[in-house]
Parts: structure tokens; sequence; C-alpha cells
């Protein structure tokens, strides 16, 4: 196929799973997502924490994983959520614990 878009869920206890058209996402809420597959995409899983996306339009591959990473974008602080493959995610330090004085 034409393009292509890998996503990594990163986080534990974050999973993918593709059941017929339906795409089955775990990332940490009290309930899965579900997205239905569009017309024209393929998307496979070739393991629990990776999602690829492939399809001959630019722009539908693009907005489809779009829309899943926006279920839960990366933070800063850990680096959890669903990033693309090719994606840095900038990190931040915590807060420094100081000792009272």
């Amino acid at each position: 196929m034409g393009f292509e878009k890998k996503l990594l869920l990163v986080g534990v206890g974050y999973t993918a799973e593709k059941k017929g058209d339906l795409l089955l996402i775990n990332v940490g809420f009290s309930h899965p997502i579900y997205f239905q597959i569009p017309d024209g995409l393929d998307v496979t899983t070739p393991d629990q924490t990776t999602i690829v996306i492939k399809g001959y339009h630019k722009q539908n591959v693009g907005d489809f994983s779009a829309k899943i990473r926006s279920m839960r974008k990366p933070e800063p602080y850990k680096g959890k959520g669903i990033k693309y493959s090719d994606e840095v995610v900038r990190r931040k330090a915590g807060k420094v614990v100081g000792g009272a004085t």
C-alpha cells in the first residue's frame, strides 16, 4: 500500500487489538475504546503495543492515526501515551523534593 503510520502504545496495561472491522484500544480509561476502521485503510496489530495503519490516501491515514493518538497523547513526565514510531517525546524533570529546614 502507499502510505504507512506506526503508532506505539507506551504504558502499563496499554493494549490494542483488531476485531473484524473494529480497533479495540485500552489506554487507562475505565472502558475500552472502539474505533471503526474506515474503508480503504488496512490496520494491523503485530503485537499488543503496536498499531500499523496503511492506505493509499495520505490524508486518510494521517487523520485516522491522529484520531487514535488524540485519545491519550504522550505526556512529558513519564512518557506514557500513544505516540508515532518516529516521534520523540521531550521529557521534563519532576519536582525536586526538598527537606524541611
